[in-house]
C-alpha cells in the first residue's frame, strides 16, 4: 500500500516527497474533492495525508468518507505554520468522547 499527500503548500509536499510519499498541491474545494475521488478509485493507496487547512475546507466530505470507506485512511497533519487546533484539543476530545474529566 502507498501513501499520498494533499497539501496546500510546496514545503509540506517537498518534505513528504523526501520521505518517499507522492502527492499534489491543491487549493480550492473542487480540486480537493476531485483528487479525493481519484484517490479512492485507486486500489493501491492505503493512506491519505491531508493538511489541516485543506481538511477544514472539506470537513463534512472527509467525515463521510471516514465513516463509509475502509481504505484509504485519511489523516490530517499540521502544515509548516503549525497546528490549527487549540492546545487542549486532545484533552477536550477525550472528555467529549468518554465523558470523564481528566
Amino acid at each position: 500500500m502507498k501513501a499520498f499527500v494533499l497539501s496546500d503548500n510546496i514545503d509540506t509536499l517537498t518534505g513528504m516527497r523526501l520521505a518517499g510519499i507522492d502527492g499534489k498541491i491543491v487549493h480550492e474545494k473542487e480540486e480537493i474533492l476531485r483528487e479525493l475521488k481519484e484517490i479512492y478509485e485507486k486500489k493501491d493507496i492505503g493512506l491519505v495525508i491531508i493538511t489541516e487547512g485543506l481538511a477544514e475546507k472539506v470537513k463534512d466530505e472527509i467525515h463521510r468518507l471516514k465513516l463509509k470507506k475502509g481504505l484509504p485512511i485519511i489523516i490530517e497533519v499540521p502544515d509548516r505554520h503549525g497546528s490549527r487546533r487549540p492546545p487542549d484539543f486532545l484533552t477536550r476530545y477525550i472528555k467529549e468522547s468518554v465523558g470523564i474529566k481528566i
